[in-house]
């Protein structure tokens, strides 16, 4: 299970430059895949309730569809990250199609948004030895994990398992702005909050939390 939840050490001691933990001891919330109409909205909510500031990697069809979305996540204090455009597999891409995946979601974000991005993850946390190389090229920080609460299985059971078992304080939890995980998103969200409330850690804001 641990590895399901949490990637082995062989894989982030192969990778230390990328993002596994926070840099500060406090636990950061990232949510991948939207912004989406109606589903961010009750994220937002949600968030604003328990005054807590997450990165959300967005994809940037998803952007283009809904800008005002987008600008809503941004207004809420949030951080916005690079998600690629369309939420290709970068493992099946060649490195200049891995690029321009990159590029395209950051135009968006200038054209769009005006909003300049400093955070990327790969769509499936899945990634090739390209991958670094490019992003030090572009001065972005690859945002990985070391808590996937599986979320988008729509089973709240299994995001418990995961948040009892792996919480730590300087987790970073991947929750999912999508309508796969919308029926249990908001659970999901309160019951890591009481967990993290119950073991004494804090929530940490993006640009705090990856120094």
């Amino acid at each position: 299970m641990k590895y399901s939840f949490n990637p082995p050490g062989i894989i982030k001691a192969c990778f230390s430059k990328f993002y596994w933990y926070t840099t500060n001891g406090k636990v950061l919330l990232t949510f991948d895949d939207g912004p989406l109409e109606k589903n961010t909205h009750v994220i937002l909510d949600e968030l604003k309730k328990i005054n807590a500031k997450a990165l959300f990697f967005c994809v940037g069809e998803n952007i283009y569809k809904y800008p005002e979305v987008a600008k809503e996540i941004i207004s809420h204090g949030h951080t916005i990250g690079n998600h690629t455009y369309n939420h290709k597999r970068i493992t099946k891409l060649g490195k200049s199609e891995i690029s321009e995946q990159i590029d395209l979601m950051t135009e968006i974000l200038e054209e769009k948004l005006d909003y300049n991005n400093f955070y990327f993850r790969p769509p499936h946390g899945r990634f090739n030895l390209s991958l670094s190389g490019i992003l030090q090229e572009k001065n972005l920080k690859n945002i990985m994990w070391s808590l996937l609460t599986y979320d988008y299985k729509n089973r709240l059971d299994i995001v418990k398992f995961g948040v009892r078992k792996y919480l730590r304080n300087d987790s970073i939890i991947v929750l999912h702005d999508s309508l796969k995980s919308k029926d249990i998103i908001i659970d999901s969200i309160r019951y890591i909050t009481d967990e993290v409330l119950k073991k004494g850690f804090v929530f940490g804001e993006p640009e705090e939390c990856l120094k």
